[in-house]
C-alpha cells in the first residue's frame, strides 16, 4: 500500500476517460448574449478577440480574457455573454439550427450576434464514462478559469484546444478519436493546473489531495477500496488521530470519510457493470462487501438503481443527450 498522495494524482486523473467529445466554433459579434440551461458532461471554452462574461446561476459572473481556460465540470446551466444585463437567446436553439446530424457526428459552427467586436468562442463538449471520474468531477467547484496571465501554461494549454477545435472541423480521417483523446490529455493537465494553483480553502477533492494527511488517506481508499477500512484505519493511514482525522477530512472535503469510500467503490462497481460485468456478487468483493445483499442495498442509495438495472441499462443503448456547446 505505497501509493503516495501525490500519486493520487495520477490514480485519479487517470481514470478520466472520454467518452465522446464535441467541438464548435461560434463566431460571436456585439452585443450577444447565449443562454445554456446546462448539458450532460462536462465544457471547457477558450475564445479569441474580444473578452467575454460567462455566469453560471447563483454566482458571481466572471470576465473571461483571451488566452484563459474556461471549465464547467458539471456543464452547469449559465450565461455567456459580451455584456453583463444582455437579453440572452437559448444556447439549444442555435445549435440545433446548425447542427447536421446527430449531436456529435460533426463540428458545430455557427455565426450570432450584432456585428460589433467579434469574439471567436471555441467549445469542447465531453462526455465522461460513468466511473469514479464522475464522483471526482462532482466535488470540483462548478466554474474553473485558468487565467492566462497569472499561470505560464494556460495559453500553450488554450491555443491546444483552439487549434484541436479548428482540426476538426476539416474532419479528417479519425477525427473523432483524436479529438477524444487530445481532450483526455487537455483534461488532465487542466486540472493538474488548477490543483496547484486553484484558491485554498474552499472544500472539495482538490484541497483534500493538498493536505498530506488526508492525502495519504485518500490515495489508499482510491487504490485499495476493496479493504475493510474504517475511520480510525484511515485515521492511522494519515498518522493523525480518529478526531483530527475526522474533523480535518468533512472541513476540507465536505463530506464524511466513509459516504467518500462508499462513493469511490460504487463508481468503481458502476464502471464494470458499464463495462460488461454481470456477477453483482464477484463486483461487490471486488470493492470490499462481505454480502452482496449489503451492496445491492448501498449501491441503490446511491445510483438510484439496483446493479441488474445498471446492467441492463447498457443493453439499451446511450441516453438522449442534450445539444448544447
Amino acid at each position: 500500500m505505497g501509493t503516495s498522495s501525490g500519486d493520487l494524482i495520477s490514480l485519479v486523473l487517470g481514470t478520466l476517460r472520454t467518452d465522446r467529445a464535441v467541438t464548435a466554433r461560434f463566431s460571436l459579434t456585439a452585443p450577444w448574449a447565449l443562454r445554456s440551461e446546462g448539458v450532460e458532461g462536462l465544457l471547457m471554452r477558450v475564445c479569441t478577440g474580444e473578452p467575454y462574461w460567462i455566469q453560471m446561476d447563483g454566482l458571481d459572473a466572471v470576465h473571461v480574457q483571451p488566452g484563459d481556460i474556461v471549465m464547467l465540470p458539471q456543464g452547469g446551466p449559465h450565461v455567456a455573454a459580451a455584456e453583463i444585463g444582455l437579453d440572452t437567446v437559448p444556447f439549444r436553439s442555435l445549435l440545433q439550427r446548425h447542427m447536421r446530424g446527430a449531436h456529435g457526428d460533426h463540428p458545430i459552427t455557427f455565426a450570432h450576434g450584432g456585428g460589433g467586436a467579434a469574439t471567436e468562442l471555441f467549445s469542447l463538449h465531453l462526455w465522461m464514462p460513468q466511473h469514479q471520474g464522475v464522483s471526482l468531477l462532482s466535488w470540483l467547484p462548478p466554474l474553473i478559469v485558468l487565467r492566462a496571465a497569472e499561470i505560464a501554461t494556460t495559453r500553450t494549454l488554450a491555443l491546444a484546444t483552439q487549434a484541436m477545435v479548428d482540426e476538426t472541423i476539416e474532419q479528417r480521417p479519425g477525427w473523432q478519436l483524436s479529438t477524444a483523446r487530445m481532450a483526455d490529455l487537455l483534461l488532465v493537465h487542466v486540472l493538474r493546473e488548477h490543483l496547484h494553483h486553484g484558491p485554498a480553502g474552499a472544500q472539495g477533492w482538490l484541497n483534500g489531495v493538498r493536505d498530506k494527511a488526508i492525502g495519504k488517506a485518500l490515495a489508499q481508499m482510491h487504490a485499495h477500496p476493496e479493504l475493510p477500512w474504517s475511520v480510525e484505519s484511515l485515521a492511522r493511514v494519515s498518522h493523525q488521530s480518529r478526531s483530527v482525522f475526522s474533523e480535518r477530512f468533512v472541513e476540507l472535503m465536505g463530506t464524511t470519510p466513509l459516504r467518500y469510500l462508499t462513493s469511490v467503490r460504487m463508481g468503481i462497481a458502476r464502471q464494470q457493470f458499464l463495462k460488461g460485468a454481470d456477477d453483482v456478487w464477484r463486483v461487490a468483493q471486488g470493492v470490499g462487501y462481505g454480502s452482496e445483499k449489503a451492496f445491492s442495498r448501498a449501491f441503490e442509495r446511491w445510483a438510484g438503481q439496483t446493479p441488474s438495472q445498471c446492467i441492463k441499462s447498457r443493453t439499451i443503448g446511450a441516453q438522449i443527450r442534450r445539444p448544447e456547446g
